[in-house]
């Protein structure tokens, strides 16, 4: 079992209880195996507290006002530049494919070039005092309540989501400044004005002309995700602008660990003895580690994603440096009946009508007779038409987030049954892509795709639900998918 980090002092035990299991979850997001993970955590976590003790004495002492990260960020940009590093120096085939891709993008560096063509996010969290960046970051990204950030941070508790709105603006106002002090063309430049004005009212409406700017251009459209403070689209500017790739993932995986943090209900655990756990063994072995380490979010730590092995027509670089432009469109799916486990028979039965389709398979027997032989035969069922049943899964598919030419979305299916394995599958309508998939591994034939289940999220115990999400791209619209199966029988929407 890998070591974990061992705090030397008070402050390095500090930092560590507030934010071993961001690191752990974010360098899990980079690498292609637990133990790897693990391994970049740990060089990434003494990274990021010698430059957090470094920024701390460099305060100390007086040398100025410093731009500097609260306790996460800084932590998560360590892993970030330890693999960096690990790409420098040979070691990129130990990350994950797609971000080493964005290592080698303009994207990345961007973070590390001339400050002024740096994210807006994350300049304007540096230019703020390090206790309202806390606070922003932990109640926005981390999605901690209000009454715990306030105990972390020695907050009023009755006062502190007045702050916590004073911040935001606080925040909006330094992404502002940042977004003028930006090198801008003269196109970009004759809209900072209007996108200050828009996004300052929520019921202002973007005017066309604007609306197609923020589609094509990535700097004014990431500004305009930090200007606008309501509609929800803070938390991914943040982790966008201050993490880079991964962060929209990094973000599901927070909000997944607050509801268990809250005592939402998790998926029930694949069982110890099954032989599956060998090849995925790396992801159980990392929950067991963060478990073990750390209290806050270890459950959330199973979340896992995948690169989808479909097409490949799309990169991750090519989705999660986008902001949301519209607004996600409302889904719906489609109600279907499902099937009734087989049953044995004896030879006496007639044997059925050759079955030409799964569903077909999965029609409800009719009365058998007695069996007169000990001995089990193949299911027999009757060629008789089966009455239809209430399907025994529902769908609830969810558009989270939507931009110019992709979206993000949420598959929960309930089941009646229990599972030990399952597959999720649904056709798109208007040509839509799925390019990044977590919580499980997809493929895409034409319009149909199928989710297949982590090892991890296997086992769903009778009326539990699964779920997944993933990135998508779309071209033609964004109407919601129907034929969802599970397992193939047909679900209804939930």
């Amino acid at each position: 079992m890998p070591d974990l980090p061992t705090p030397q002092d008070a402050t390095e035990a500090a930092l560590f209880s507030e934010g071993w299991d961001a690191v752990l979850s974010y360098a899990d997001l980079c690498t292609s195996g637990s133990l790897t993970a693990h391994q970049l955590a740990n060089e990434a976590f003494a990274l990021g507290m010698r430059e957090v003790r470094a920024a701390a004495s460099t305060h100390v002492r007086g040398a100025g006002r410093t731009a500097r990260l609260p306790t996460i960020p800084a932590l998560l940009t360590a892993v970030r530049d330890t693999a960096t590093a690990w790409e420098a120096g040979g070691q990129g085939h130990r990350l994950d494919p797609d971000l080493r891709l964005w290592l080698n993008s303009p994207s990345a560096a961007r973070f590390s070039g001339p400050p002024l063509q740096r994210p807006v996010a994350l300049r304007g969290l540096r230019d703020m005092q390090e206790a309202d960046a806390s606070l922003l970051w932990l109640a926005e990204v981390e999605a901690l309540p209000l009454p715990t950030v306030a105990r972390r941070l020695g907050l009023d508790p009755a006062t502190v989501t007045d702050e916590l709105d004073q911040v935001r603006t606080l925040f909006r106002d330094r992404c502002h400044r940042a977004h003028l002090d930006t090198p801008l063309d003269p196109e970009c430049r004759s809209y900072a004005r209007l996108l200050d004005a828009v996004t300052r009212s929520a019921a202002a409406d973007a005017p066309e002309d604007l609306s197609r700017h923020l589609a094509t251009c990535v700097r004014c459209a990431e500004a305009a995700a930090c200007l606008r403070l309501h509609g929800g689209g803070l938390p991914a500017a943040l982790t966008g602008g201050v993490v880079g790739w991964g962060g929209l993932a990094y973000l599901e995986r927070r909000r997944r660990a607050a509801e268990v943090r809250l005592g939402a209900p998790a998926a029930a655990p694949p069982d110890a003895g099954d032989p599956a756990d060998e090849a995925g063994g790396g992801r159980v072995l990392r929950r067991g580690l963060l478990a073990a380490a750390v209290l806050l979010s270890a459950l959330a730590l199973g979340v896992s994603l995948m690169p989808f092995d479909g097409s490949g027509d799309e990169t991750v670089a090519a989705h999660q440096n986008r902001r949301p432009v519209v607004g996600p469109d409302v889904p719906g799916t489609v109600p279907h009946t499902t099937h009734a486990p087989p049953r044995t028979a004896t030879p006496a039965v007639t044997p059925p009508a050759p079955a030409t389709s799964a569903t077909a398979k999965r029609k409800k027997p009719g009365p058998e007779p007695r069996e007169t032989s000990a001995t089990t035969h193949p299911p027999r069922h009757s060629a008789a038409p089966a009455t239809p049943e209430a399907a025994a899964c529902r769908v609830a598919y969810d558009v989270t987030d939507q931009w110019a030419d992709g979206f993000q979305a949420t598959v929960s299916v309930t089941t009646d049954r229990a599972l030990t394995g399952w597959q999720v599958a649904w056709s798109f309508r208007d040509g839509q892509r799925v390019g990044q998939m977590w919580d499980a591994t997809g493929r895409q034939d034409g319009s149909r795709v199928t989710a297949t289940a982590a090892d991890y999220n296997k086992a769903v115990a009778a009326h539990g639900t699964l779920s997944f999400g993933f990135i998508g791209s779309l071209r033609n619209g964004n109407r919601a998918p129907y034929d969802f199966t599970l397992d193939g029988a047909p679900c209804t929407s939930g």
